[in-house]
Parts: C-alpha cells; sequence; structure tokens
C-alpha cells in the first residue's frame, strides 16, 4: 500500500510541476510583452479542464 501511495505522490507532484512549468512559460512571454498565441492558451487551458475533469471524476 506504501509503494500505491508513493507512486501516485509521485505522479501528482510531476503533473503540478509540469503544468507550473507551462504556466511560468506563459507568464514569462505576457511579462515580457511578447503575444502569447491564441492556439498556446486554448491547448492550456484544454490540459487544465482535461486534467481537472480526471481528478473529480474519481
Amino acid at each position: 500500500m506504501r509503494a500505491a501511495d508513493a507512486l501516485v505522490a509521485e505522479v501528482m507532484q510531476l503533473l503540478a510541476t509540469t503544468f507550473a512549468d507551462h504556466k511560468q512559460g506563459l507568464e514569462g512571454q505576457w511579462h515580457r510583452g511578447e503575444e502569447v498565441a491564441t492556439e498556446d492558451l486554448r491547448k492550456a487551458l484544454q490540459q487544465y479542464r482535461s486534467f481537472f475533469d480526471r481528478l473529480l471524476s474519481t
């Protein structure tokens, strides 16, 4: 059971880090005054929605 708990915790941490890195990249573009492509924003929102849908469906 502990191994399963550790695996879930590791996966959740990896997902959180991945989303945080992606968010930081988009925010960095905004702060530098760069245009962020609408398609990049759309994909990010889809990924967030998919992630939270999976979390909430269990």
